[in-house]
Parts: C-alpha cells; sequence; structure tokens
C-alpha cells in the first residue's frame, strides 16, 4: 500500500475525507474516502459516479469487489502496519445501488495464522448491505506505522 493524505471531502457524508492515494487503481476509480469512527475504526467510500454503472445503470459487481478488496483489506493496515495481497476475496451480492448514491466498506480480522489475515467485511449504502464476504490476504512487510495506524502490540 502506498502512503495516503487526506483532504476535504465536499461530496461525502460528514466525517470522510477524500483519501489522495499513488495507486493506479485507486486513482481509476476514485475519489475513494476515508472516515475514522470515534471508536477509532476506519472505513472507506466512494459516490457513484457513471464510470462504476453496468449496462442496466447499477453499480457494477466487479466495482463493488474491488471496493471491498480495498476496503476488507484496509483493516490489516491499519491494525497491523503490514503491507497485504489479496489470495482469495469471496463475496455475496445482496442489493444495489445506482448512480449519486454514497458506497461504504470496512472489514475486521477475524483470524491470523502463518501471516495469512482471514477478513470478515460489508459493503452497504445507506442502511442496505449490498455485499458481504471474506477474504484472505497474505502479509508479505511489517513496517512503521503511518499516520492513522495502530500500533500493533502482540
Amino acid at each position: 500500500m502506498t502512503a495516503a493524505t487526506t483532504l476535504a471531502a465536499p461530496n461525502a457524508p460528514d466525517g470522510y475525507r477524500i483519501q489522495a492515494k499513488e495507486s493506479g487503481f485507486a486513482q481509476m476509480i476514485g475519489p475513494i474516502y476515508q472516515r475514522v469512527g470515534d471508536d477509532g475504526r476506519q472505513s472507506l467510500g466512494f459516490r457513484i459516479e457513471a464510470k462504476h454503472l453496468n449496462n442496466s445503470m447499477s453499480l457494477h459487481g466487479g466495482m463493488i469487489q474491488g471496493f471491498a478488496d480495498m476496503a476488507w483489506g484496509r483493516v490489516i493496515s491499519i491494525e497491523r502496519s503490514i503491507n497485504w495481497v489479496t489470495i482469495r476475496l469471496v463475496c455475496d451480492f445482496l442489493a444495489g445501488a445506482t448512480l449519486g448514491e454514497f458506497v461504504e466498506g470496512a472489514g475486521e480480522i477475524a483470524g491470523e495464522a502463518d501471516g495469512i489475515f482471514t477478513v470478515r467485511g460489508r459493503i452497504w449504502c445507506g442502511t442496505r448491505t449490498l455485499a458481504v464476504g471474506t477474504g484472505l490476504f497474505k502479509g508479505f512487510q511489517t513496517r512503521e506505522a503511518r499516520p492513522g495506524e495502530r500500533a500493533f502490540k502482540g
């Protein structure tokens, strides 16, 4: 993962800040926003634009899954300060979303063994859950905690 900076986010709900990343993929699908809750948990979000739609004018499943990969794997960066790659991502699609809606996502570490993290995640839009699932992520490099990450003591 690359270093990120945050800027004001006029196109996002309160508490979200735009996340400027060097990643080409995030720039292509973004802007991506981040929020840190009162409990310290972080979520990512994006506003649905025309580029995110399928032929039925609904949020494309590929966008949901690509966003899930970032939003769910991010918990490893936040809680462990470890760079990671995705091994497997399983998504169950439960509802749709349309142009102009704001989509959010977050994950939680459910298990860790031999540098492989199991993460449970959810993608939502308002009160609707769009997708749930799990991911397996391989941690490959411990690094210094970045701003907003927790120092892991384990």
